[in-house]
C-alpha cells in the first residue's frame, strides 16, 4: 500500500501519519459543522411553516427584491399585511429567514425581550460601525447596559431645559432665510433641505457648544456627516458590496473611510480640549456654574458620567455616543438631525394639506404667546400646546421617520398565540405597517389628530404607536426630539402659513422616510416675523 509523500513540504514519509490524522480531524470537524447547520436550518424551516409566506421569485433569490425603497414598495408591504396577516415569513435568499410583524400584541415579546435576547440585527447596522463605533445604537450586552445607564442623566429635564434657547435661536435663523426668500410673496422650499440644516445647527450647539453657521455657509464637518449618510444609503442598495473586503476596494469605500477620519478628528479634538478644561466638579455644581454663562452640552455630561464602580467613559466611547446622537439613522430614534428633520418636514406637509388643523395650532400658539416679546417658546410652554402635540403625534403615526427596526433572536421567542420565532431568525418590527394597520387604526390613511386626544387613547395598546420604538432599547432621546419639534413647529406656524406645492410627494423609505425629489411646500410670511 503506497504511503503519502510529503516531500514537497520538506517532510519525510515518517511524518505522513500525523498529517493524515490532522487532515481527518479537520475534515471531521467541517463535516460536523455542516451537518449541524443543515439540521438547524431544516428544523427552523419546519418551525417556520406556521407563518404564512408570499410567493417567492425563485428558489435562490426567494423574496429578495420584491420590496423596493419606493412608494410602490410601501403599498406592496401593506398589501402583504392585509393578505397574510399581522405576522408573516420572508426569505432573503435561500438561507436567511425573516419574520415581519405588524401588530402590537406580537410586537411586545420581541421589543420587550432583554437586549441580549433580541439585539439589533447587524447585517445593515455593521455598515455604520466604522463611523458610529460602539455607541448605544450598535453596542450590545453589558456594554450597552452600562452606557445606557451612564447616558440617561444627559436627557434629564434640567439639562433639556437649557436646550430650548438653542432651538429658538436655530429656528430664527432658518425663518430669517425663509422671509428673505419669500420677500416677493411666497417661497417654494424643499423642507428636508432647510430643516436638516437647522436641526444639524441645533445639535452641534447642544452637543459641542459649537456654532458652525452651517445654515448660512458650508461646513466641512456637516458636509462629512451628510456624505457619510449618503454613502451608507447607497451601500445598502448594493448587495454585492455588503462584504467589507469588497466595499473597501471601491472608490466609495475608500471615500467612506477618509470622511470617517475627518468626522472623528473633529469630534476627538473637541473632546480632548474639553477634557483639559473641564473643572473637577460634579454634575450639580457644573449645572449651577454653567447656567450663568452658557448651555451645558452633551460632551460635558458624558465627561462627568461615571458608572457604579466610579469608572468614566473613554474618549473613544464618548466619540461613539456623540456621533450616534448627531446622526443615529435607522435606529428607531428621533434624536438625530436627519430623523428629527424627517418628522418635522412631514408634520408641516400634513398641516399644509389640512389648513383647519394648521389654523387651530396657530391660534393655540398665539394665545400662549400673546403678551410675550420677543415671541419665543420656553420650557414651561411645552405642556401648554395640547393640540399641536396631537398634530405632531398623528404625523409621526402616518409618516414615522424610521419605518422599521430589526432584531436577531439569540433565543426562541414565544408569541402570544403559541407560535415560536426560532433562535437565529431576524424579526422586522414594521413601525410603518403597525401605524397603518386598519385593525389597529380605523381609517388608517386619514390624518386625524384627535386620535391622540387623551380620551381616545385609553383603550389603545401603547405599542400601537411606536415612532421611538419601545422596550429596553427605545429611543433615549425622545423627549429631546419632541421638545425640538414643538419649538420649531410652534414658531413656524406663528410666523408662516404653510401651503401645498405641486403634486403629491412619493414616499421613499431609506434610512429614514423621505420624499422622492424632496418634500416641497410653499411658505407665506404672516404679520409676526422672527425676532
Amino acid at each position: 500500500m503506497p504511503r503519502l509523500s510529503l516531500s514537497w513540504l520538506g517532510l519525510g514519509p515518517l511524518a505522513a501519519s500525523p498529517w493524515l490524522l490532522l487532515l481527518l480531524v479537520g475534515a471531521s470537524w467541517l463535516l460536523a459543522r455542516v451537518l449541524a447547520w443543515t439540521y438547524t436550518f431544516y428544523d427552523n424551516c419546519c418551525r417556520l411553516r406556521c407563518f404564512p409566506q408570499p410567493p417567492k421569485r425563485n428558489w435562490f433569490w426567494s423574496h429578495l427584491g420584491l420590496i423596493r425603497s419606493s412608494e410602490e414598495g410601501l403599498l406592496y408591504t401593506q398589501d402583504l399585511a392585509r393578505t397574510y396577516g399581522d405576522v408573516w415569513g420572508w426569505w432573503v435568499g435561500p438561507w436567511h429567514a425573516v419574520i415581519c410583524i405588524f401588530y402590537p400584541t406580537f410586537i411586545k415579546p420581541v421589543l420587550f425581550a432583554p437586549a441580549a435576547i433580541a439585539p439589533k440585527d447587524m447585517v445593515f447596522y455593521s455598515f455604520l460601525k466604522p463611523w458610529l463605533g460602539d455607541g448605544l445604537l450598535l453596542s450590545g450586552g453589558d456594554k450597552w447596559s452600562r452606557h445606557r445607564r451612564m447616558l440617561t442623566p444627559a436627557f434629564h429635564f434640567n439639562i433639556l431645559k437649557t436646550y430650548v434657547r438653542i432651538f429658538n435661536d436655530s429656528v430664527n435663523i432658518m425663518h430669517a432665510k425663509w422671509k428673505c426668500l419669500a420677500s416677493e410673496g411666497s417661497a417654494h422650499l424643499d423642507m428636508f433641505e432647510h430643516i436638516s440644516l437647522m436641526t444639524l445647527d441645533s445639535l452641534q450647539k447642544c452637543v459641542f457648544s459649537f456654532n458652525s453657521d452651517c445654515q448660512e455657509k458650508p461646513s466641512e464637518y456637516i458636509s462629512g456627516v451628510l456624505e457619510l449618510s449618503a454613502l451608507v444609503r447607497k451601500r445598502d442598495e448594493q448587495i454585492f458590496l455588503y462584504m467589507d473586503s469588497l466595499y473597501h476596494l471601491t472608490s466609495e469605500g475608500q471615500r467612506f473611510r477618509r470622511v470617517c477620519r475627518l468626522v472623528h478628528d473633529f469630534t476627538d479634538s473637541i473632546i480632548q480640549e474639553r477634557r483639559r478644561t473641564l473643572p473637577d466638579q460634579g454634575l450639580d455644581d457644573l449645572l449651577k456654574a454653567k447656567a450663568k454663562v452658557k448651555t451645558l452640552d452633551f460632551i460635558d455630561v458624558l465627561l462627568l458620567a461615571k458608572d457604579e464602580d466610579g469608572k468614566e467613559l473613554s474618549d473613544e466611547d464618548i466619540r461613539a455616543e456623540v456621533d450616534t446622537f448627531i446622526d443615529p439613522n435607522l435606529s428607531g430614534c428621533l434624536s438625530g438631525h436627519d430623523t428629527t428633520a424627517s418628522g418635522l418636514s412631514w408634520v408641516l406637509y400634513n398641516l399644509a394639506r389640512h389648513p383647519e388643523h394648521q389654523e387651530r395650532c396657530r391660534q393655540e400658539v398665539r394665545e400662549l404667546l400673546r403678551d410675550r416679546e420677543p415671541k419665543e417658546i420656553e420650557w414651561d410652554n411645552l405642556a401648554q400646546m395640547p393640540f399641536l402635540t396631537m398634530c405632531i403625534k398623528e404625523s409621526l403615526r402616518l409618516h414615522p421617520p424610521a419605518v422599521g427596526t430589526s432584531q436577531r433572536c439569540t433565543q426562541d421567542i414565544v408569541l402570544p398565540d403559541g407560535r415560536v420565532i426560532p433562535k437565529g431568525v431576524t424579526c422586522v418590527i414594521s413601525i410603518f405597517g403597525t401605524h397603518h394597520n386598519p385593525s389597529v387604526w380605523p381609517d388608517a390613511e386619514v390624518y386625524d389628530p384627535f386620535r391622540f386626544d387623551p380620551e381616545n387613547t385609553k383603550e389603545r395598546s401603547p405599542l400601537a404607536f411606536i415612532p421611538f420604538s419601545a422596550g429596553p432599547r427605545n429611543c433615549i432621546g425622545q423627549t429631546f426630539a419632541m421638545t425640538e419639534m414643538k419649538v420649531v413647529l410652534a414658531l413656524t406656524l406663528l410666523r408662516f402659513r404653510v401651503l401645498p406645492a405641486g403634486e403629491e410627494p412619493r414616499r421613499k423609505p431609506e434610512l429614514i422616510l423621505r420624499a422622492e425629489g424632496g418634500l416641497w411646500l410653499r411658505v407665506e410670511p404672516l404679520s409676526v416675523g422672527p425676532q
